[in-house]
């Protein structure tokens, strides 16, 4: 080949290696559906993750491009309602800060991640304090407003393909039972699906998001689980939950006197398999939170992350990490112990990267 037709060549293959980069991400993905989720994987963001009297800022496009840049593609918006709508009027929506969402819902079209919207704290209900006004699992006013919000969000965004777009209803649902929590599922299922039929909607797991839910089985719905155990690995000395600055410094694997010892075999055990068991009823399962505060060794959490994905990669599915920026995160994590990387002002954790790549 001489000078001439090399550069023809080279020209001709730049041209379709652009042109498949334009493609829609429904190109470049299988058609999802709730009997089988794609694998997607990439990370939380967390810009609308609790409302601040100021107001909350837009999500980040940057971080839509290094999520792509990296191979990841998938983003998943834990919020509070609170961003955009308050106690007293949970039915008056600011029109601002609903804009980022849909801002949000762009950037993931632009570079082909998709978007996962998930309400952290729904009207009457969050894992996390302060407590709710009303109870979303109990009073009509506050399933109401709930399902009106995702009503809402279902009629904003219909016409965005499956591909791009999903909802994840409630995080992490915590002492209710399944026939209530079954019930309100129900309810919100059908606000969605007057404004939207076809969207895809995924539904959290029980106790936390720790617990397959079969009443939900003929909804047709994907759920989502979560990969934070032990919480002796995860949470080691997070502020948040209680005791856990007595826990002894953890290894991995990871013994627990009489306990036992909790290692790959007994993840697989214990978090896969009763998963796998809804799987074969139609489900499609994806883990929408995993990671592990900075105060767990880096070692120790690279060398559990690992056996982590390595299951789910076996299990085909995919993951979002806790979070992109922050404690639990790839990058401005603050551990003590690892030998960061200047990346675009942020602190990158290089080596943790490279893990989540392989995974």
């Amino acid at each position: 080949m001489n000078r001439r037709q090399f550069l023809k060549a080279t020209t001709a293959l730049a041209a379709t290696l652009s042109g498949a980069a334009s493609l829609p991400l429904s190109a470049a993905t299988p058609t999802p559906s709730a009997r089988r989720l794609p694998r997607w994987r990439g990370f939380n963001l967390l810009e609308k993750f609790t409302a601040r009297p100021e107001g909350n800022p837009p999500f980040r496009e940057s971080d839509f491009e290094i999520m792509a840049e990296w191979g990841f593609d998938f983003a998943r918006l834990p919020m509070s309602y609170l961003c955009w709508a308050t106690h007293e009027a949970p039915l008056k929506l600011r029109e601002a800060e609903l804009e980022h969402v849909s801002q949000a819902v762009e950037l993931g079209r632009k570079h082909r991640v998709h978007v996962n919207l998930n309400f952290h704290r729904a009207p009457g209900y969050c894992v996390n304090p302060p407590k709710e006004p009303f109870d979303l699992w109990t009073e009509e006013k506050a399933l109401e407003a709930c399902a009106f919000h995702w009503g809402h969000f279902a009629k904003r965004f219909k016409g965005i393909p499956n591909e791009q777009l999903s909802f994840d209803l409630v995080n992490e649902p915590a002492n209710v039972s399944e026939t209530n929590y079954v019930r309100v599922v129900k309810r919100l299922v059908e606000a969605i699906r007057a404004e939207d039929p076809q969207r895809l909607i995924i539904a959290d797991g029980l106790q936390w998001g720790r617990d397959p839910v079969h009443g939900l089985v003929d909804l047709g719905l994907g759920q989502s689980t979560r990969g934070y155990e032990p919480m002796q690995i995860s949470h080691y000395q997070a502020s948040w939950v209680q005791g856990s600055d007595q826990w002894p410094e953890p290894t991995w694997p990871l013994k627990l006197g009489d306990r036992g010892v909790r290692d790959k075999a007994f993840l697989r055990r214990d978090r896969i398999e009763p998963w796998k068991k809804l799987e074969a009823k139609g489900v499609g399962v994806h883990v929408g939170e995993w990671g592990a505060h900075n105060r767990t060794p880096h070692q120790v959490t690279l060398a559990w992350m690992r056996d982590c994905l390595e299951l789910w990669q076996e299990a085909g599915w995919g993951w979002a990490l806790w979070n992109l920026r922050g404690s639990f995160g790839v990058m401005d994590s603050r551990r003590t112990d690892v030998d960061y990387e200047d990346f675009r002002g942020h602190k990158l954790d290089r080596e943790m990267l490279k893990v989540l790549q392989a995974g």
